[in-house]
């Protein structure tokens, strides 16, 4: 059966993901490891053929030899599955014919060679032409989208360092505030400070949305490229299924040419496993797994929240006040949230951001307060999440 789509954490899937820059660079290696696999197909027929002159024993240990092998190589789908049937099928014969060693070597094996030679010429200096134009091709799609994901990283990276800043200069906002020794000369001073945080915070989104529409709106062309260049090289691809399984149907005849039931039985068996090598199959398999087909995660806007104050070592974690020490303080100081927050434990508050309850006791040392919601739901919540409702 074909393998399923690659899944994962959306990180892990962009560093595979055929979208991503450079990773197209596995379809292009799939030329040199086309070529590769016709060498090794040889090989193995030549080693056959040394097999099929020893009988029973000397095929049960070439058997061995090459499933290993099979394992380590570049075939896939069907085109490996029928492969490695000749090898299971070697297991239940017991003696061959010395011809068939001569027609595997004679014509068999110079048909593959002879087909090979002309399938993958080379470029002076640069490998196969075909590894050459495929990654020439692909570089080209990919250069300005590569191009945009920079920008759009920068973006966001600016973006939120604006938001870390403005969220600092209004914490210093508040602190101000609350300093009844602070002349008002300094006071003005943080307060346009903050008020140049908060203009340089909304020109940075306005640059991030602007460079991610920049992205999204250019992905159906980069798509549009880029597959036209995979296309090229599944076309060239499905003529190597193509070529392949004709040639393991002719080294099944040769194979194929003794009267024994039982023989013919495994034979039938092995003419059924080469019958069934799809080039659709394969040619989907790949896409799925090293293609177009892969998922991926498309850039989108990725929100800023404050981080919250974490306990750290040798601080003793917050804990409940008792409810009638909570009761006292009822009607205490009424804040607003600037940032949603869902609650990680359950003594956590869960609210939206312009959500307003609460605040029935100080902060303590480990930056958490105690409130209390409409309806009487109450627990801790982060102090840097609020403020004070004036």
């Amino acid at each position: 059966t074909m393998a399923d789509p690659p899944t994962g954490p959306p990180e892990d899937i962009n560093k595979i993901s055929f979208w991503m820059p450079g990773n197209y660079i596995r379809t292009v290696q799939r030329t040199s490891e086309s070529y590769q696999a016709c060498k090794d197909i040889i090989a193995c027929m030549k080693d056959r053929a040394h097999v099929e002159r020893q009988y029973a024993h000397q095929l049960t240990e070439w058997s061995n030899k090459w499933k290993s092998i099979t394992e380590t190589r570049p075939l896939y789908g069907s085109l490996l599955r029928a492969w490695q049937c000749f090898f299971s099928s070697t297991e239940r014969l017991s003696a061959l014919h010395t011809s068939i060693s001569q027609s595997l070597v004679s014509e068999d094996a110079e048909c593959i060679r002879s087909w090979q030679k002309e399938t993958f010429p080379r470029k002076m200096f640069c490998g196969f032409r075909e590894s050459h134009d495929l990654g020439t091709a692909f570089s080209c799609a990919q250069k300005p989208w590569e191009k945009r994901l920079k920008k759009l990283e920068k973006a966001r990276v600016v973006y939120h360092k604006s938001c870390q800043r403005e969220q600092s200069a209004q914490e210093k906002e508040t602190q101000a505030k609350n300093n009844a020794n602070l002349s008002e000369s300094k006071l003005s001073k943080i307060q346009q400070a903050r008020e140049k945080a908060t203009q340089e915070r909304s020109k940075a989104r306005d640059r991030y949305e602007k460079v991610l529409g920049d992205v999204t709106g250019f992905a159906p062309r980069y798509m549009e490229e880029m597959e036209s260049v995979f296309d090229q090289s599944q076309e060239e691809e499905r003529k190597r299924i193509s070529f392949l399984k004709q040639a393991f149907l002719s080294i099944h005849r040769h194979l194929d040419i003794t009267n024994n039931e039982s023989i013919k039985a495994v034979y039938s068996e092995l003419h059924h496993m080469l019958m069934s090598i799809s080039e659709p199959d394969d040619l989907r398999w790949w896409k799925n797994n090293h293609g177009p087909g892969m998922p991926t995660d498309w850039p989108k806007l990725e929100e800023w929240n404050p981080p919250i104050k974490k306990q750290k070592p040798g601080k003793k974690p917050k804990t409940h006040r008792g409810t009638e020490e909570k009761a006292v303080m009822i009607g205490g100081v009424r804040v607003r949230a600037l940032y949603s927050y869902t609650g990680e434990e359950s003594d956590e508050l869960s609210f939206k951001a312009g959500e307003e309850f609460l605040k029935v006791e100080e902060e303590d040392d480990q930056g958490w307060c105690w409130g209390v919601k409409e309806g009487g739901v109450e627990g801790f919540y982060p102090t840097n999440y609020v403020e004070e409702v004036i």
